[in-house]
C-alpha cells in the first residue's frame, strides 16, 4: 500500500523556521522525483519545491527561494523541506507530492505562522 506521510507542521511566529519530513512508503522511491506542493484557504495549490529521483537538482517557487530548501534521504525514504524566515503568506497546508509512473499524494500537514 501507497504511503506518504507528511509531519512537522504547526504554529509558528513570522521569523521562526520549521522542518516538514514525507515519509514514503509501498513504492520505489528512488524512481519518483519529490514536490511539496502548499494549498492556503481561499487559493489553488501552488508548487513549492521539487527534488530529482537522486537528489541532485532542486528548484523553488520564487516566492520561496533563499528561504526553503528541500532534499531527501534515499535511505530513509523520506523527503524534507526545511522552511527558514517565514512569513505569514507561507500559512498553508503542505503536501508531499511522489511524481513518477504514477502520481502519489501525501493527506497533508498545516502550518501557521502568526503572531
Amino acid at each position: 500500500q501507497v504511503q506518504l506521510v507528511e509531519s512537522g507542521g504547526g504554529l509558528v511566529q513570522p521569523g521562526g523556521s520549521l522542518r516538514l519530513s514525507c515519509a514514503a512508503s509501498g513504492f520505489t522511491f528512488t524512481n519518483y522525483a519529490m514536490r511539496w506542493y502548499r494549498q492556503a484557504p481561499g487559493k489553488e495549490r501552488e508548487l513549492v519545491a521539487a527534488i530529482a529521483r537522486a537528489g541532485g537538482s532542486t528548484s523553488y517557487a520564487e516566492s520561496v527561494k533563499g528561504r526553503f530548501t528541500i532534499s531527501r534521504d534515499n535511505t530513509k525514504n523520506t523527503v524534507y523541506l526545511q522552511m527558514n524566515f517565514l512569513k505569514p503568506e507561507d500559512t498553508a497546508v503542505y503536501y508531499c507530492n511522489a511524481f513518477g509512473a504514477y502520481d502519489y499524494w501525501g493527506q497533508g500537514t498545516q502550518v501557521t505562522v502568526s503572531s
